[in-house]
């Protein structure tokens, strides 16, 4: 029969419709909620995200405000834009796109950013929140996960998760969201043995490390919902971290690569600008 393919587009764009009413809403009692986008360089990919998020915040009628910067441009003057935007009370959200040029401190420009404005949710504010109980700003990638997750129909409770990688940007923070959600969590990485028996322990299998079709039908257990993190270019195609195809004839659900967790990156982030442009409007 085959896995139930998680539409990250078609799931977006249903909960986009929910934040265009919220964003009209803020507009009409004064507040336009408004993102700002450093943008360092000229990476393609970098140029592409950046596009793709530009266009979703003028589809909910978020106002945005692109600063594009050269690839010499200095670790001072880069950290003098994020303090007048962190100044500035009509900027609710600032995203600096990930990776910046050598001769910055990407740490350093991240833990700069107001905590209150961090809608990328990298901030150690806001990471230390998560590990607490919840924040308001998660990080985005992390975010869109759990929401498949729960759009697939699972209970975590007491279910079996695995999560393939340990990044700070996804592997990480969806770990402990799944912990939160009351799963057991398993964390695997380049250095845990017999990956393929580990992974087929989970109930919910997330993969974000970066190597293109990594995971095979030997890494999944019948009836597993798989979240699919990687984006990687094979040729002059697209492939996830998982062998889409094979493992969708043994997964009870799957998200493709594109349009799985791309599009949920993107929303999520939307949804922190609200949240940012709601928390500035209060008295």
């Amino acid at each position: 029969m085959g896995a139930m393919r998680l539409d990250g587009r078609a799931i977006a764009a249903e909960i986009q419709e929910g934040l265009a009413k919220d964003v009209a809403d803020l507009r009409a009692g004064g507040v336009q909620p408004t993102l700002a986008v450093v943008l360092v360089g000229d990476d393609p990919a970098s140029h592409s995200y950046v596009r793709g998020k530009m266009k979703v915040a003028e589809k909910l009628g978020i106002g945005s405000r692109d600063h594009l910067l050269p690839g010499f441009t200095s670790q001072k003057e880069l950290l003098d834009l994020v303090a007048r935007l962190n100044a500035d009370p009509a900027v609710h959200g600032i995203l600096v796109q990930l990776p910046l040029p050598g001769q910055i401190d990407e740490r350093m420009v991240l833990e700069a950013i107001d905590p209150r404005k961090d809608v990328d949710g990298f901030h150690p504010f806001n990471l230390g929140s998560l590990l607490q109980g919840g924040t308001p700003m998660p990080p985005c990638t992390p975010a869109g996960c759990m929401e498949l997750i729960r759009r697939a129909g699972v209970d975590l409770t007491g279910k079996e998760a695995v999560v393939v990688g340990r990044s700070e940007i996804v592997g990480k923070p969806v770990s402990i969201m799944l912990l939160a959600a009351h799963a057991t969590v398993t964390i695997c990485h380049s250095r845990t043995r017999d990956l393929a028996e580990v992974c087929r322990r989970a109930d919910v299998l997330v993969v974000a490390v970066g190597r293109p079709r990594l995971i095979t039908p030997d890494h999944v257990r019948e009836g597993a919902v798989v979240i699919d993190v990687g984006v990687n270019r094979v040729g002059d195609k697209l492939v996830g971290d998982v062998d889409y195809a094979a493992v969708a004839e043994k997964a009870a659900a799957i998200t493709p690569v594109p349009r799985g967790v791309g599009p949920m990156t993107i929303t999520m982030l939307m949804k922190n600008t609200l949240t940012a442009a709601r928390m500035a409007s209060r008295p």
